[in-house]
This record gives C-alpha cells, structure tokens and sequence, in this order.
C-alpha cells in the first residue's frame, strides 16, 4: 500500500495539515522547520550523513533512491562548508513544505491546487483521498497506545520531530497517559544523532514562532 512507502518528511506533513481541506496546523515557520527535520532525518536513517555536538557531516555520498533525498544530499554536499544544523533546518524551511507536497503529489497522494487571489497564485496541496491522508495520524496512534506492532526508528524520529513541533496533540487527542508515556520514551531512546537533530529542531521551532518568521 502506498503508506508504506512513506518517507519520515511525508508523514510530518500529513499530520501537519488538516486531511480534507489541506490546511495547516502548525504556524508556517514550525510546519517548514518541522519538515526540515524530517528530511535531515532521512538522510541520517539513510545512513548518509551523521549529527554531533551541532554540526552535521557527510558520510556517504551515494545518491539515495529517493529524488528529494538526493537532491537534498547533493545540497549538503555542495555547501560543505556550512556544517551547523541550525543553519540548514532554517535553509530547508524554506522551501520543504512545497518540496514534500510536491513528493506527496508525485507519489498520488495529494494533488497540487492553485489559486489566484489580487495578481497573486499560491500552491497549497489537498489529499485525493482523505481518509488516506489521515492515515498517519491514526496509525502513530494506535502505535502510542499498544504494545504491538512495535515502533521503527523512523516511527520514533517522526514522533520526535511531532513533538518538536508542537503536533503531539493531534497524534496524543483522545489517548490516555500511556501514550504520552510511550512517546516521551520513544524520543529519549533515540541513537544521539537523531536526538540531537530532534533537539534542534524543536530549538528552532522555538525561536521562529517567537520572532514569528522562520
């Protein structure tokens, strides 16, 4: 099915925006640093780059299968010189809400509408099925409250970059005190590159709604 074939980034931007109309939760500076995190965090499930005291390096630079990888690998690749993930959460954020969408919409799960209001066109992206795009919500869910199916890493990195993010609500509506339990220990488990990234991105997150920009 095609859930299984979801990218960490993908899921963060499902449960970013509403499953029918396709508007945002989050504020756009959280959603786009949110989304970021995601797609750094791939790169390091991958296994192509790693993250420590700050800085992130490039460890492989074998092209990833995904397209969005590759070109965001190619990215840190190619600007070597910055290294600081804060720096690079803040560049992605700039454009990883319409660089996921777009895999979304490539993948068959949403499709891209634009409209144009006072000379201007903006891109948002709407699920074609609905129930589908809700589908990561229920599932990280049902995950927080049962001990069975046990959750992956890419599982426990999303609810991370959730929690980051200030998500957590809509995945924790409606659970007990089991779940936020789960969740919480979930994070703290995680291997130190992927704690590190989720720490920054929630830092970042932090001082963009703040200032009110990304």
């Amino acid at each position: 099915m095609w859930e299984d074939r979801l990218l960490v980034a993908d899921e963060f931007f499902l449960v970013a925006h509403n499953d029918i109309r396709g508007k945002a939760r989050l504020h756009p500076a959280a959603t786009g640093l949110g989304l970021a995190g995601g797609l750094l965090g791939e790169l390091v499930l991958y296994g192509h780059i790693v993250v420590v005291d700050g800085d992130l390096s490039v460890v492989d630079r074998r092209p990833p299968a995904d397209a969005l990888a590759h070109t965001v690998l190619d990215q840190l690749v190619g600007e070597a010189q910055h290294r600081s993930v804060r720096t690079w959460l803040s560049f992605l954020a700039q454009s990883a809400t319409t660089s996921v969408g777009e895999r979304l919409s490539r993948a068959g799960v949403l499709r891209r509408r634009e409209s144009r209001r006072l000379l201007r066109t903006t891109v948002g992206y709407v699920p074609v099925d609905p129930n589908a795009a809700a589908w990561p919500t229920t599932r990280l869910r049902v995950l927080l409250e049962r001990s069975d199916p046990p959750p992956t890493l890419a599982d426990a990195v999303l609810l991370g970059l959730i929690a980051a993010a200030g998500l957590d609500r809509e995945v924790l509506w409606s659970t007990g005190p089991r779940a936020q339990h789960r969740l919480t220990s979930l994070v703290a488990a995680l291997p130190a590159p992927l704690k590190e990234l989720v720490a920054h991105t929630e830092a970042a997150v932090g001082a963009a709604v703040l200032r009110g920009g990304p």
